[in-house]
Parts: structure tokens; C-alpha cells; sequence
């Protein structure tokens, strides 16, 4: 049989459905534009996350409405009963359950019902993968960390990814290797939480990182959390002095106000926040830092939108991705009020998303006269060591002639 995976969301989404596409492939599975099955690997960090969901279920089923339509991912694990009434959903699938999806098919073929496989997430103390993940990307995206521990008052993931679990260093250690041997000439560490790696094990992020180090591939680390490092001083010094991992650091923020932080249940204040940064581009001047801004999260004030709009201005942030809050099931900040009203959100939205293409302009103009390492992705994207995004014509070129190719580029 034929299938597609179709991912939406962060990267550990990418992943996952590389794992997912890998497992059929190697049971005899077919991919294909026009599929027999899709598999949808859902997003729930925001209602509109499951909005985009689905609309890529119902835009499934429209392109061909004999075809097994799969739901898995974050929105399949919390919130399977709102999957199940769709008509357009044959099966169901966890996060804990993919390795399920074989027999979801059989069953499923076998019985022509409706299916769901999910299990409790918090049940799941293990993370492995198959060392032979098949990978879309020239920048292969590598989970080794999974969970998070922390229970933001705004955040449903853990209640999609369940606790802290890390990879094995050993399987990190092969597969980072085995992507070298194939070519592959920058790998991204991803996670839930990448900071919290090793803590079940006994290990660190550290430790992982001068293993990996040994190997000649880029490193690029995904997002990680200011209070997992503000500590970790051996961390902080190895990120800004060794040259084979990318300059490049998303650490979330959400809000400028300390109030807000300590409501969201985020533990760091705004001044521990520039502590790191500053330390990081003080020892690393080039270095690109991006971060996450909730707008509209309950009772934030004009007040708190003011310190958080001011700060993000002078602050030296390469981008912004801005998320418009929402209630999550199952989160505490659902129960917060007062509620900002959407029309407020909407205006705050569109001077945070204004600022962000002004941050992203000005990071860009600050490289100017700067050379940097840079990857060729397709014949028509390359991407600096600094996150800066390149066209041919930026170069005054027809095109990238050597993709997953590694230049020196000056700005």
C-alpha cells in the first residue's frame, strides 16, 4: 500500500514522522503523492494549531475519500475523543502508540471500523528509535529528548509528550555518526525540552555534547529553556567557545513581565532571562537568539504588554514567533481570569509580528561585511550558521549548484 505523512508543527513533529515514514518503509510500505493511507501527524500546542489539523484531516479525505486517514501527534494524544467524531478519521494514534501504526492498518483493513491506540503518555519511561531513519531533510532533525517535567500553566505538551525521557548517549552517539558517514554535514538536536536531556539518566546535555563534538558534523541545538541553563555554566562556556556547534540559540521567553512569568509558572525572572543571553553573545557576538512571546495570556494588562513590547524592542533578539494564547485542556491557566479579549490580542499580535520582521531585518543588516558558514539546502535556500535564510539572488547567482553542501559566504 501507498502513504503520505503530512506534518504540522514543531520539529519533533518532523521527526516523528520520519520514524513513522522509515517503519513502513522497511514493512513494505510505498510513499506516494497519491496514497492509499495518510497519516496526519497533528499539532495542539494552540486552538489553531488544531484548527490546521483539521483542515489537513478534511483536505485528506476530499483528495481521496476511499483512502485510511490517520491521526497521530500531539492533538491525537490529549484529545482523541474530538479525533474519534470525525467522520473523515478511521484511525487514531498516540504519541506512545506509533510503533502501533502496522497493526492499526491490519486491524483496520480486518474490520473497517474506527480505531484508537492511546496510551497513557506518563506510562512511556523509554525513547528509542530505529538507527535507520530515512530523513526528508537535508538538515536531518535527531529527537533525543522527549517529555517535559516542568508543567507550564499555558502548556499542554507534557499531557502530549509525557515526562522527561532522554534517547540512550549511545544511540544519540551511532546515529549522529551514521548521518556523518552518509554525507549529511549538519545534524539539529531537538527536543521537548533539549536542556532537560540526560536528567533521568544520570547524564547532561554537557556530556552528550562532548561525545558528539568528536564526530566532524555541525551542531545546531533546538529550543532550550533559560532555567534548565542558567545554572550551567560548563554548558553556557561549551555553546559559545566550540565552532562545530551553530551560533545559533532559541530560548523561549514568553513574557517581559515578571508577573506574568511567575502566573505562567516559568521559573527564571526577565533579569536571569538577559543573564544568559548577554553571556552568550558576549562570548559569541554572531550568535542568533530567537524566542517565543505569548500575546493574551489571562490577565496580562497594557502594563505588562508595554514591558514586553519595549523589552523585545532593544532587546538584541534575531526573530520572534509569536503565539496568540488560547486555552488549552487540562492546563491551569485556563481557569486564570480576567480573559484578554481577541480584539486586544489581535492588535497586540500585529505590533509584536510588525516587530518581529523589523528584529529579523536588523539582524540581518548587523552581519553585513561578516563571512559566514552556510549550508545549501536546495538549489534555491541556504542557511547561515547564524539562521540568516539566503536565496541565489542574494549572492547574484542563477541558483545553489551542490545542495547539503558547505560554503563560506559573505554578507
Amino acid at each position: 500500500m501507498k502513504f503520505k505523512v503530512i506534518n504540522l508543527g514543531c520539529r519533533m513533529n518532523q521527526f516523528d514522522g520520519d520514524f513513522i515514514s522509515s517503519w513502513l518503509l522497511k514493512h513494505g510500505y510505498e510513499k506516494s503523492e497519491i496514497p492509499d493511507i495518510y497519516i496526519i501527524n497533528t499539532c495542539s500546542v494552540t486552538s489553531q494549531a488544531d484548527r490546521s489539523s483539521r483542515q489537513a484531516i478534511y483536505q485528506a479525505k476530499k483528495e481521496n475519500p476511499n483512502a485510511i486517514v490517520i491521526a497521530t501527534g500531539c492533538y491525537a494524544q490529549t484529545q482523541k475523543e474530538a479525533l474519534e467524531k470525525l467522520k473523515e478519521v478511521d484511525i487514531v494514534l498516540g504519541n506512545a502508540n506509533r510503533t502501533d501504526i502496522l497493526e492499526a492498518i491490519k486491524n483496520h483493513l480486518d474490520t473497517k471500523q474506527k480505531l484508537s491506540y492511546v496510551d497513557n503518555i506518563f506510562r512511556q519511561n523509554d525513547i528509542t528509535f530505529q538507527e535507520d531513519i530515512i530523513f526528508e531533510n537535508h538538515r536531518p532533525f535527531l529527537k533525543i529528548q522527549e517529555g517535559c517535567n516542568s508543567f507550564c500553566s499555558f502548556c499542554i505538551i507534557p499531557f502530549a509528550r509525557g515526562k522527561s525521557r532522554s534517547v540512550d548517549e549511545e544511540l544519540v552517539i551511532k546515529s549522529v555518526q551514521n548521518l556523518y558517514e552518509k554525507g549529511y554535514k549538519e545534524v539539529v538536536l531537538t527536543g521537548t525540552q533539549l536542556s532537560q536531556y540526560g536528567q533521568d539518566k544520570g547524564s547532561s546535555l554537557y556530556k552528550l555534547l562532548k561525545k558528539l563534538l568528536k564526530i566532524p558534523i555541525f551542531i545546531r541545538l533546538s529550543s532550550m529553556n533559560v532555567n534548565e541553563i542558567k545554572t550551567d555554566k560548563k554548558l553556557l562556556e561549551l555553546i559559545t567557545e566550540e565552532p562545530n556547534i551553530m551560533p545559533h540559540f532559541h530560548l523561549s521567553l514568553q513574557s517581559a513581565s515578571d508577573r506574568l512569568l511567575k502566573a505562567m509558572r516559568r521559573e527564571y525572572t526577565l533579569k536571569e532571562y538577559e543573564e544568559v543571553v548577554n553571556f552568550i553573545i558576549k562570548k559569541r557576538p554572531i550568535s542568533a537568539i530567537g524566542t517565543d512571546i505569548i500575546v493574551g495570556f489571562p490577565t496580562e494588562n497594557h502594563e505588562d504588554f508595554n514591558i514586553t513590547y519595549n523589552f523585545l524592542k532593544d532587546f538584541p533578539f534575531a526573530y520572534l514567533h509569536i503565539f496568540t494564547y488560547s486555552d488549552r485542556p487540562l492546563t491551569k491557566a485556563q481557569k486564570l481570569t480576567p480573559k484578554v479579549d481577541s480584539n486586544t490580542k489581535k492588535e497586540r499580535s500585529k505590533l509584536l509580528h510588525n516587530l518581529d520582521q523589523e528584529k529579523r531585518e536588523r539582524f540581518r543588516a548587523s552581519m553585513k561585511g561578516k563571512t559566514l558558514r552556510t549550508i545549501t539546502i536546495s538549489p534555491d535556500k541556504a542557511l547561515t550558521e547564524n539562521y540568516i535564510e539566503l536565496t541565489p539572488k542574494d549572492l547574484n547567482m542563477d541558483k545553489f549548484e551542490k545542495i547539503n553542501d558547505i560554503i563560506m559566504i559573505r554578507l
